[in-house]
């Protein structure tokens, strides 16, 4: 095969190019370009060089990565015949996708690159919007645009950006992160004579009419941490500064364990959102309980014991090392293959308890204690037949309830009481039903229907006192119809 020469174009016109790069192109035999939209081009075919293009392969596929794949294959195949230049714009290992893919190639050994150079865009980019790279700043794709990827406190460069329909792409990526109104720069031929600069919205980037394959995107870096409040490392930031020294003093004083009761209530009143259905309160709550994993991830640092990446990466790595059919290689059908595999591979990672209970104790709820221990139990035959066995059971401790009530001391009725609730769990779970989520219902019904009571007796006569129990009976019966018909 015959080597494959590669020579970048620079971001503008031929007087970017060097005396030596003119010249290897002047004695090139064949040279074929990624595309033909760029001034180079054009003023080298005024020259008399002959120069073929790909831009037929961008118009057979929906994926820039497809047209990518295609232009190599195209380029292996004619090196089988004859030496190949290959002209792309920039520089050739500057955001330049199809390179990369050859560069795999050499690296496999299946061709011989002989990369001759060329300028990039960015030198005149950064000299036509005035700004230093040291500062920090990121270079985009703007065809495989990633909301994740924006760092909202760099410069943010962003090329590829071939058309209106990219140009919408990018737009759309960005205001998942930035207000409408950031003022952003696009960026034409830039270094060339055709340099252009135009600073509008965001919301008009795709409204610009002269977007070209020249086009770069340029978006400010945002130095207000409340504009950078969609950011994770904002929240760490906002976090940090309240434990600092100089920060809040309630939040310095906090340890893990005297968070543990916030995180159990936030938790629940994100249950309590989520049975409402009330997407706002979803979002609020879900912040509540995601505060709390941020205090206790800075608590640690601070501590010097770990850190939020250390949090990360623990449940990222069980994350991956737990699902193999997505991951890895391994097959399943349904999700109770993946509850199985689950399992399986957590007894592999965990030292195996002395007893099937341990380990299955839920400090914020005494329910789903009762729930993980029968489970357990159930799983090596210690269980009813049917849930009619489990209803006997609830009779006979009911009974036995009762009986202590006429007769039994306190502790022995809160024995038995007990008992009674660990049969109403075990009815739970043969019916597949939460008795966490009940009893979270059952109180919300209870408070709804009070407060309809409350307000009823303060619109009348104004105090509890002033009602029979039969009175203040038939104001519930009234707030159970009204729940059933709202």
């Amino acid at each position: 095969m015959h080597p494959l020469t590669i020579i970048g174009l620079g971001a503008g016109d031929l007087d970017q190019l060097s005396l030596g790069t003119y010249r290897k192109l002047k004695k090139a035999n064949f040279i074929i370009a990624r595309t033909d939209q760029h001034p180079a081009v054009t003023e080298l075919k005024a020259d008399g060089i002959e120069i073929f293009s790909f831009d037929n392969v961008y118009e057979k596929h929906d994926s820039f990565q497809l047209v990518y794949e295609e232009i190599v294959e195209k380029l292996l195949q004619l090196c089988i015949e004859h030496p190949v230049t290959y002209v792309v714009p920039g520089h050739p290992l500057v955001a330049e996708k199809t390179i990369q893919l050859l560069v795999e190639k050499e690296r496999q050994g299946i061709v011989k690159l002989d990369i001759a150079g060329g300028n990039s865009f960015l030198d005149p980019i950064f000299a036509a919007l005035r700004i230093d790279p040291i500062e920090g700043f990121q270079l985009l794709d703007g065809t495989d645009m990633k909301r994740d990827e924006v760092n909202m406190s760099q410069h943010i460069l962003i090329g590829q950006v071939y058309d209106a329909f990219i140009a919408s792409e990018v737009k759309l990526s960005l205001m998942e992160k930035y207000d409408y109104e950031h003022l952003i720069t696009i960026v034409t031929a830039a270094g060339s004579v055709n340099e252009k600069l135009r600073t509008v919205p965001l919301f008009e980037l795709d409204r610009v009419t002269e977007i070209d394959n020249l086009t770069t995107v340029y978006v400010p870096p945002v130095a207000e941490m409340e504009k950078r409040l969609k950011e994770w490392s904002t929240f760490r930031e906002i976090i940090a500064k309240l434990r600092a020294p100089d920060g809040c003093p309630w939040d310095r004083e906090q340890t893990h364990e005297s968070l543990k009761k916030f995180l159990i209530e936030e938790a629940h009143e994100l249950l309590e959102a989520i049975n409402e259905e009330d997407d706002e309160a979803v979002i609020e709550e879900l912040g509540d309980v995601l505060l709390q994993v941020f205090l206790h991830a800075q608590i640690g640092e601070d501590d010097g014991y770990f850190a939020m990446e250390d949090v990360l990466q623990a449940i990222g790595s069980k994350m991956i090392r737990r699902h193999p059919h997505v991951f890895g290689d391994e097959r399943v059908v349904n999700s109770e293959e993946v509850l199985q595999n689950w399992q399986e591979i957590k007894k592999r990672e965990k030292p195996q308890p002395e007893s099937l209970l341990d380990n299955q104790k839920s400090y914020s709820s005494s329910l789903l204690t009762s729930m993980n221990y029968q489970k357990e139990a159930a799983k090596v035959g210690f269980d009813w037949p049917d849930i009619n066995g489990a209803f006997d059971k609830f009779e006979e401790e009911w009974q036995e309830f009762r009986m202590e009530i006429k007769n039994g001391t306190k502790s022995s009725q809160t024995d038995e009481l007990g008992d009674v609730l660990f049969t109403l769990v075990n009815l739970a779970r043969f019916l597949k039903l939460s008795p966490e989520e009940a009893m979270i219902h059952a109180n919300q019904k209870f408070k709804t229907r009070f407060n309809f009571v409350e307000k009823s007796v303060r619109n009348d006569k104004g105090n509890f006192l002033d009602y029979t129990l039969d009175e203040l009976e038939s104001f519930w019966q009234l707030a159970k119809e009204e729940g059933k018909n709202s």
